[in-house]
């Protein structure tokens, strides 16, 4: 466990070296830089290339490096789940905090400084962080939560009745 975490933490402190940052995207990150987007042209014009993130950490790894911090410090004591919840959700504000008052952002975060980008990924990983520990201690294993859920959503909006459509489930005619 402990060369895992070492390794793990060895490639996030080569991922977070200021100078790896190009971007705001991590140095090895893979952004699938010339591969062919398979989403349709928005308003006539070509949409930007998807996103990716690394392969590692893995959802798991994170939970893991995060239960031996709280272990460490003798924190589980106060990490209950209504005390994450609250926690997360102070994260989230902190995140709005990035947005407010700029307007519509475009993907990219183009105009974004780099001290700005990286703001926002300290603030996107407390948030990660304690939405982890959170489905850890309700014991939701949130990789298979996620598929489940992605499946109802399939059924609850099937892409030939609500392709380019903002309508809630509850509005569409059968």
């Amino acid at each position: 466990m402990a060369e895992r975490r070492e390794e793990i933490e060895g490639k996030l402190s080569d991922a977070t070296a200021p100078s790896s940052l190009a971007n705001g995207t991590p140095k090895g990150a893979n952004t699938r830089h010339g591969d062919q987007d398979t989403r349709p042209p928005q308003n006539g014009l070509k949409s930007p290339q998807r996103f990716s993130f690394s392969a590692e950490p893995t959802m798991e790894d994170i939970r893991r490096l995060q239960a031996e911090f709280t272990d460490e410090r003798d924190w589980n004591q106060f990490h209950q789940p209504r005390n994450l919840l609250l926690a997360m959700v102070g994260e989230v504000g902190e995140v709005s905090e990035l947005f407010q008052w700029r307007g519509e952002v475009a993907e990219g975060l183009p105009g974004w400084t780099e001290a700005e980008r990286e703001q926002l990924s300290h603030e996107l990983s407390d948030v990660l962080i304690y939405l982890l520990e959170l489905a850890e201690k309700c014991r939701v294993d949130l990789p298979q939560a996620v598929l489940k859920k992605m499946a109802l959503n399939r059924l609850k909006y099937p892409a030939s009745k609500v392709h380019g459509s903002a309508k809630k489930y509850t509005e569409y005619q059968d």
